[in-house]
């Protein structure tokens, strides 16, 4: 995925709601009624060869959250590799609302295909400074499981370092914040470094990784300091962003619990981004494979399309601050529901 430059989170300043507030955001409303965002083309094209009838699971579908943004019909497809017929898979939702299609994939292999057009605000990850932690005993029942350890999420090895790196930190948004800038400047990025069976731990002690290496050590530094934090998949394309050449990968970024509300955080990245649609959340990776297989398999083609495939249409004289600060006054959210 995109790597920009790197860079300290970009936060909207304090009192930022006050400001718009005092400019007059009935007049930004009026301004902006006709808006219409951006429309986000998405897609994968994915390759699985497999000498025998082997079943698997798949999760490429856009996350309930973010489908009634779909603004094209998807056209989804599941074609046999030897002699191109179509199969018909199960679905269902997992424990953690996510959509999965169940299949056996005939010997020989089979074509994952998908592609959509969905509709988006074009508007940055939303930003709260001054949002707050809330109490253990005071956080809803259904967040209460992202303060465990997980596979990937070793709370029980990082407690103690969480707390003397992160303790003092006050408010819930300054401690994600410095987390999130603390495990972008130790990891380095690198595709050729990938390892599936990488931990939190693991990312720490050896410094390098790719994204979703990055999600797990913030997310288990986090919960160690008894804020939610749950592990996403999707698509982040090069919107905002200088082009990246490497070939298009699904993304992994975090979210997290304060003000009674779950937040977008990027550690990769470390900045806002434009135009995140989740496919999958849950406690880490692995809750959220792409695809899961009974049996062996080996990957063919694999290839991932998320652009922009339509101007946006801010009215003339709104730059990027305008729209930061509009977001910011009005809670607008982007891929990032509850």
């Amino acid at each position: 995925m995109p790597h920009p430059a790197r860079g300290a989170r970009k936060r909207v300043p304090s009192g930022a709601g006050e400001q718009v507030a005092a400019r007059g955001v009935q007049r930004w409303d009026s301004t902006i009624a006709g808006f219409a965002g951006m429309r986000i083309k998405y897609g994968y094209r994915i390759e699985i060869v497999c000498a025998r009838p082997t079943p698997l699971i798949a999760m490429l579908d856009i996350h309930p959250s973010r489908r009634s943004d779909i603004a094209q019909q998807e056209t989804i497809g599941l074609t046999s590799l030897a002699d191109g017929s179509h199969l018909r898979p199960g679905l269902y939702q997992d424990q953690f609302g996510n959509i999965c299609r169940r299949v056996i994939a005939p010997a020989g292999g089979l074509l994952l295909s998908g592609e959509g057009v969905l509709q988006d605000t074009g508007l940055h990850d939303p930003q709260q400074p001054g949002a707050r932690a809330i109490a253990p005993e005071n956080l809803p029942d259904e967040t209460l499981v992202y303060l465990l350890g997980s596979r990937y999420c070793e709370t029980d090895q990082l407690g103690d370092r969480a707390w003397a790196m992160f303790g003092g930190m006050g408010s819930g948004w300054a401690t994600v914040s410095a987390i999130c800038d603390y495990v972008h400047d130790l990891i380095r990025f690198d595709y050729a470094q990938a390892r599936n069976t990488r931990t939190a731990v693991q990312a720490m002690s050896e410094r390098v990784g790719v994204c979703r290496d990055f999600a797990h050590l913030a997310i288990a530094l986090c919960r160690c300091l008894n804020i939610p934090a749950r592990y996403c998949t999707g698509y982040l394309g090069d919107i905002g962003v200088p082009a990246d050449p490497a070939p298009m990968d699904f993304s992994a970024w975090f979210e997290v619990w304060l003000d009674n509300r779950w937040w977008t955080f990027d550690a990769r990245h470390n900045i806002p981004r434009i135009g995140r649609v989740v496919i999958a959340r849950g406690r880490d990776a692995t809750d959220v494979p792409i695809i899961n297989s009974f049996g062996v398999h080996a990957l063919g083609r694999f290839e991932v399309v998320t652009q922009e495939v339509e101007g946006d249409d801010w009215p003339a004289g709104f730059g990027a601050e305008q729209r930061h600060l509009h977001a910011y006054a009005h809670g607008v959210e982007t891929g990032m529901s509850a």
